[in-house]
């Protein structure tokens, strides 16, 4: 499998890039096998991730989230040994310490000594991780739907459809308690796709984690997000998202103005 993930590479390739397609082979790897476990019939891929993998978006991302759409059946800590031998079997090495004391579930699959096997580690100790979560209670309204991909392998996913993506990306942006840029690189997408949000599952997530009930309405919605974008720290944002894009040029959308400029124009 080694030698199968360094055919990921160029010779024009910079480290970070190298270590963004390891990790990206390698979350396809679980999704394949998530699917291979009929794990799909529990819950549904989202996030930025969920964004790379099923439309192409131009960025690298770092963590596999999911939202539990079906209780019958589910065992995280069943998946996830699962996941585990599938690595193994494959011959990459994993360590995983499934969590499910919270309302998400989670555990860091990391794969010891492979940055090292690859030449882009100089210490057997450097450890590549994917991050894997679950939200076992997520807000109410999501839609989802189902592709079948081929990215190396063949298998089919359910995840949020897009106005239910773009909801929870909504909510990520504006009431997240830390400035992650990635939100708002893939904020910027939304909008260039003029993606109308699933606004009863947005509504619903700022009620569930600030106690708010903002109805927010397609009258309303511009204003809104106008309003939160005075909260963003777009340096922060900037620094932050940096090293997962693929073009440093489309770092200068992530601005106020040309946000504001966006959001202005929505339908």
């Amino acid at each position: 499998m080694i030698e199968v993930i360094k055919q990921q590479f160029t010779s024009t390739m910079s480290d970070v890039e190298k270590i963004n397609r390891t990790r990206e082979f390698l979350q396809i790897m679980a999704l394949k096998n998530l699917a291979d476990q009929d794990a799909f019939s529990n819950m549904a891929f989202v996030g930025g991730t969920a964004l790379r993998v099923l439309f192409d978006l131009r960025r690298f991302s770092e963590d596999l989230d999911f939202s539990l759409v079906s209780e019958n059946g589910y065992d995280f800590e069943k998946t996830m040994t699962k996941m585990q031998r599938y690595f193994e079997l494959n011959n990459l090495p994993v360590e995983c310490n499934p969590k499910t004391g919270k309302t998400v579930h989670s555990t860091f699959i990391k794969f010891p000594g492979l940055l090292k096997e690859l030449g882009l580690g100089a210490f057997e100790t450097q450890k590549l991780a994917i991050k894997l979560e679950v939200d076992t209670n997520p807000p109410k309204g999501w839609q989802v739907v189902n592709t079948t991909l081929n990215k190396t392998y063949i298998f089919s996913v359910t995840h949020f459809d897009l106005p239910s993506l773009f909801a929870t990306k909504l909510h990520a942006c504006f009431f997240r308690k830390y400035t992650k840029g990635r939100d708002f690189y893939d904020l910027v997408w939304y909008l260039g796709k003029k993606v109308q949000p699933n606004l009863e599952l947005l509504n619903n997530a700022i009620e569930q984690t600030e106690g708010k009930n903002l109805c927010i309405t397609d009258a309303t919605l511009k204003d809104f997000m106008l309003e939160r974008l005075g909260t963003v720290d777009f340096a922060a944002a900037v620094k932050d998202v940096r090293r997962f894009v693929m073009d440093e040029n489309e770092l200068r959308f992530i601005d106020r103005h040309t946000l504001e400029s966006m959001i202005s124009s929505m339908p």
